[in-house]
């Protein structure tokens, strides 16, 4: 063997054990920041992700869109996720003018009018920062109430649903059992 041959030899297994490691930090590093990015604000983070539903942000936003909007201060332009007062939804239009203290003015692109709505800041739950198209559809199929009945029905019907080792087991129990057998006789001269 040549002496280059013996010094690399060692140092394999130490350079894959570098590269696990190397790739495992990666990962967990990008875990980590797909977790603090995404943390919805739900449970204390700044994230909301929203499915947008109507035809006033058209062209930029459509139907069963995912739109991913983080806390921030806004500015003329970017568009907002609020909530108005006495309202249990969250409207997702561009804000127009105003400013965050008396009121923005929000309108949506499709639209030709303002909104009634002048939120504030505090009203602003988030800065919509990309979207992904059409995979909110997914999500307003799985609200359905029928969907779910539906699941839980095809559960159900797979769980009671007798198995072929079921009626298997059932031939089974009728027929005669398999293996060593022991025949007993009488023995004639044994009775008294």
């Amino acid at each position: 063997m040549t002496e280059t041959a013996q010094h690399a030899a060692p140092d394999a297994p130490a350079g894959r054990r570098v590269r696990r490691a190397a790739v495992t930090v990666v990962f967990w590093s990008l875990v980590v920041g797909a977790a603090v990015l995404l943390w919805p604000a739900r449970l204390g983070g700044c994230t909301q992700m929203i499915v947008v539903t109507g035809d006033s942000m058209e062209p930029t936003y459509s139907t069963g869109d995912l739109v991913v909007a983080r806390c921030g201060t806004p500015e003329v332009g970017d568009v907002a996720v609020y909530r108005p007062e006495g309202l249990r939804g969250h409207i997702i239009h561009r804000l127009v003018g105003g400013d965050g203290a008396d009121g923005w003015q929000v309108k949506g692109d499709n639209n030709s009018w303002v909104d009634p709505f002048t939120p504030t800041d505090a009203d602003v739950v988030g800065i919509a920062q990309f979207h992904v198209p059409r995979v909110g559809l997914a999500t307003t199929v799985l609200e359905s109430p029928i969907v779910w009945a539906s699941l839980l029905l095809i559960a159900l019907a797979m769980f009671l649903w007798p198995r072929d080792e079921d009626e298997e087991s059932s031939e089974d129990d009728d027929a005669e059992p398999t293996g060593r057998s022991v025949e007993l006789t009488e023995d004639p001269e044994a009775r008294p």
